[in-house]
């Protein structure tokens, strides 16, 4: 069961208490570069991203970023490192602050982001990032879970005695136990809701496998309320792997889930060719959808059974299956076209009942 946390929203999204599990991503472009980011914040949203996040690393950057929050599909997230003014000047027009308390400074300077963010009722998000603990907790706990354990305790403490609640929670590091281990420990201790990612994750490979352990294993234990899976040069496959992770641990259903098998010796068709063409053609589709392409009659059947819509290849022609009852027994060239037909009929038929 899913942890009850504080609900919290950053501009039209809801984060935490029943709100359905968000999810973000980060623009690689200059935040100078206005048409540029927009461009990706137009790829972001035809992805499925709901709220995206800039680096903001001067004034340059800041006054291209409100010039971009006029035009942007989603609801943006400045980032912040070192200098607390901009997080204050940006506060203006902005839908959330993620700050950095190993580098945003002092007291005073996070009292001044807090005021300004109090003042326009946006959340903060405290990211305490492995790679950046301040001092003070590595020089006592060591450089660790431990110390930013220590550092997310003290900064909500610090922002509660401002009167702030408007908070969620990160607790990144690369390392996939670590993740866990931060992010389990902190459950018990507050209320906030979490946003979960790996840092530094990597390539897509690396990244994907990172992130479906790490993240996996957090929404298993019903812990996380938004999510970022970061990957290195990828914009629309961080939405569709993290998409992914929420439907394969059956957290959140969404889009179409393949059943199919890895081949064999026993299969006498072109299976790859049409799980291919099956996976481009069905990726827009929204509704949660299981369907199955098998090779060979030994699993076919039996895993149609459990799919809305399944294709059982055999020797030259196949089966098309609806919900268990075969509906169509064609040569091989024209399956594919009819079960794609009667994956598109299913949507439709949902989508009028709803």
């Amino acid at each position: 069961m899913r942890y009850k946390t504080k609900q919290i929203k950053v501009g039209n999204v809801l984060i935490g208490g029943d709100a359905p599990i968000s999810v973000q991503s980060m623009l690689f472009t200059k935040t100078r570069d206005i048409d540029g980011c927009l461009e990706q914040l137009n790829r972001l949203y035809f992805a499925g991203a709901n709220i995206v996040r800039l680096a903001c690393l001067d004034l340059v950057d800041a006054r291209a970023l409100k010039q971009i929050k006029e035009k942007s599909p989603l609801p943006l997230i400045v980032d912040i490192h070192f200098n607390h003014n901009l997080a204050v000047f940006c506060a203006e027009f902005i839908d959330g602050v993620r700050i950095n308390p190993g580098n945003i400074g002092s007291k005073e300077n996070i009292k001044a982001v807090v005021n300004a963010c109090k003042q326009r009722q946006i959340p903060i998000r405290i990211g305490i990032n492995h790679g950046s603990i301040e001092k003070q907790f590595c020089d006592k706990f060591g450089y660790g879970v431990d110390a930013m354990l220590e550092s997310a305790k003290y900064n909500i403490a610090l922002l509660e005695d401002l009167d702030f609640t408007d908070i969620k929670i990160s607790m990144k590091t690369s390392d996939t136990q670590k993740t866990i281990q931060a992010y389990e420990r902190l459950r018990p201790l507050c209320d906030y809701p979490f946003h979960l990612g790996v840092t530094e994750a990597g390539t897509k490979f690396h990244s994907t496998i990172k992130s479906a352990i790490a993240l996996g294993t957090l929404l298993l234990k019903g812990i996380g309320d938004t999510m970022r899976v970061s990957m290195t040069g990828e914009l629309e496959e961080e939405i569709r792997v993290a998409k992914a992770i929420l439907q394969d641990s059956g957290v959140q259903k969404s889009g179409v889930n393949i059943i199919s098998c890895p081949t064999c010796g026993r299969i006498q068709s072109d299976l790859i060719s049409a799980i291919k063409i099956v996976e481009e053609k069905t990726k827009h589709i929204k509704e949660p959808l299981n369907i199955s392409v098998m090779g060979c009659v030994v699993n076919a059947l039996g895993e149609a059974k459990g799919a809305d819509v399944a294709i059982a290849f055999g020797k030259n022609q196949g089966l098309v299956i609806r919900h268990g009852e075969v509906v169509a027994k064609l040569k091989e060239n024209l399956l594919v076209d009819r079960f794609l037909q009667e994956v598109e009929d299913e949507v439709k038929s949902r989508q009028n009942k709803d």
